[in-house]
């Protein structure tokens, strides 16, 4: 029987995090909870510029707004719970609780952002907008999911396009018999 699993998703804009970039990024070995990011280097991000195919891709307010659009249409369709995304001009992090493998929800999302993109005519159909994969982080347990839900809304700088679920309404509590 599958079980619900919350995850905080993070996948970023083509070229815009190069590994070795002074921004700091993380690569498969350093991509664990108090590992430290990449330390800067020139060269991996000269080799990484030279492997590139297109130009680096960034997202501009209606860009971010669609992507936005398009992100909550992947969950709602497929019955996932998004609980806090913010879409940034070079990165996307969300929060979501599904019974689905983290790798298969990070291309969903990718792709429903990719469609609604395509659909907005802002770029041409083919461009390079995502970087391959991304990072999956499970949640655990609730303050590890208010936590990351903290960090998506309200850690990230100036709020650009966000959406966090509103919490739930309280119950009325039922009055004491007289």
């Amino acid at each position: 029987m599958p079980v619900s699993v919350t995850y905080l998703l993070t996948f970023t804009c083509y070229g815009c995090h190069l590994h070795g970039d002074e921004s700091g990024s993380v690569d498969r070995e350093h991509n664990a909870h108090g590992l430290p990011r990449l330390e800067p280097n020139p060269r991996r991000v000269m080799a990484e510029t030279a492997r590139m195919c297109g130009t680096p891709y960034t997202l501009d307010a209606p860009r971010r707004q669609t992507v936005l659009r398009g992100i909550q249409e992947a969950c709602a369709v497929r019955n996932w719970a998004l609980l806090a995304v913010h879409v940034r001009m070079t990165h996307i992090h969300a929060v979501v609780e599904a019974e689905a493998p983290p790798g298969r929800m990070l291309a969903a999302l990718k792709a429903y952002a990719t469609r609604y993109l395509n659909r907005a005519g802002l770029d041409e159909p083919r461009r390079a907008r995502w970087t391959r994969h991304g990072s999956t982080r499970w949640l655990w347990k609730p303050r590890h999911i208010s936590a990351a839900i903290e960090y998506v809304v309200r850690e990230q700088g100036a709020p650009m396009s966000v959406y966090e679920l509103p919490p739930e309404p309280e119950r009325p509590r039922p009055k004491p018999a007289s």
